[in-house]
């Protein structure tokens, strides 16, 4: 039942929402097809093949993850609050409970940034120490595999597997590649049948609708009585309908005469000041946008190999001679740490903007209330 559940969290998740699925019983009794119209959905929606194939590639070299994206959520969280509700617990959860789960998620991740500075540290000494002993002069030092390989040779059998393991992996993913097309031509057949078996069964839930006696028939002597419910029902809401737009009329009249008083307290106290912080806003969205719309180049995503580089190798080998033989790909730390930069920037001013929106809407909660202090923290 648990990894049922799980499995249908994670399709949501992704964005999967046919509503067949998530009505299957949850003891796996039934459901083969629409689970693989969901496998069939992961393939070609999130390259699932590639993506595993990406995951098990065999590292010989020192990697890192580069990525100076944007982090925007992607759509289908849009629609979870739905399934959360459907499939989380009737009771609701404890703030405190909340407050603690984000203390100790706090806790993780720094002990994860801790072990990260860590590594990169070890990885700078192996790096330092064996510079100058690899075959390419490009590369000029050894990873933490050749190192281990260089003083542990007989571990070169198990890295040698492995090397074969992800050899078969490609071969059978480009063995699938030749048959794919025959495997999504079965699969419209499966969608067409399943299409076909939908609209059997509408036709027949129809026509059970049509054989069955009308209930309601003119010489009903409780027809009349029902049509005359429906008429007094239609009047009452007409005349209620009258009368909400009377009650929105006279709010908008009331409302704008609030706006213009408000305007003539701004002109008389503060206007220039109201004017200074609005144009300030203006900027930092003008900051974002020209962050947000700037070429694509500086926008890198994706696994870089670590190269070890100092002034002294720079020097000694040439500048231009070691950017000609650069990948095309390669990235210097010092861009990324700009990048990176800019963007925690631009993240802290939303913050701010977005706190001080939040402190004037409690401080406009708080006037509404009658016998209450509230004490900033």
């Amino acid at each position: 039942d648990n990894q049922i559940r799980f499995v249908k969290s994670a399709l949501w998740y992704h964005g999967y929402h046919r509503p067949e699925l998530y009505r299957l019983p949850s003891d796996g009794s039934a459901g083969s097809r629409e689970l693989l119209l969901a496998f069939s959905w992961l393939l070609h929606r999130l390259s699932l093949l590639e993506q595993l194939l990406a995951r098990n590639r065999v590292k010989t070299g020192d990697e890192t993850s580069v990525c100076t994206c944007e982090d925007d959520l992607p759509n289908s969280q849009k629609g979870t609050s739905a399934i959360a509700v459907e499939h989380g617990p009737e009771d609701r959860v404890d703030v405190r409970y909340l407050q603690w789960l984000n203390g100790r998620l706090k806790f993780q991740w720094r002990s994860l940034h801790a072990q990260h500075q860590e590594q990169c540290k070890l990885l700078h000494k192996i790096h330092l120490f064996t510079s100058g002993s690899h075959t390419d002069q490009i590369l000029g030092h050894l990873s933490v595999t050749e190192t281990d390989l260089v003083r542990q040779p007989e571990n070169y059998k198990q890295l040698l597997q492995l090397l074969e393991s992800e050899t078969m992996q490609l071969e059978a993913f480009l063995e699938w590649k030749q048959l794919e097309p025959v495997y999504w031509q079965w699969m419209e057949t499966v969608l067409d049948n399943m299409a076909e078996e939908g609209n059997r069964c509408e036709s027949q839930d129809a026509h059970v609708e049509k054989s069955r006696p009308p209930k309601v028939t003119s010489c009903c002597p409780w027809a009349d009585s029902l049509t005359g419910q429906i008429d007094r029902l239609s009047k009452d809401l007409m005349t209620f309908r009258d009368q909400l737009h009377k009650l929105v009329t006279q709010r908008k009249v009331a409302w704008c005469e609030k706006v213009k008083t408000r305007e003539e307290e701004l002109q008389k106290e503060g206007f220039s000041a109201a004017a200074s912080k609005i144009h300030e806003s203006v900027e930092l969205k003008l900051l974002d946008l020209a962050y947000l719309w700037a070429p694509t180049k500086n926008k890198m995503h994706g696994s870089c190999r670590l190269v070890f580089r100092s002034k002294h190798t720079a020097s000694k080998t040439g500048f231009s001679r070691s950017v000609s033989k650069e990948p095309v790909s390669a990235v210097s730390a010092t861009e990324v740490i700009r990048d990176l930069q800019m963007r925690e920037a631009s993240l802290e001013r939303e913050l701010k903007q977005l706190q001080e929106e939040c402190r004037q809407r409690l401080d406009e909660i708080a006037e509404g209330l009658d016998g209450v202090i509230c004490v900033s923290p």
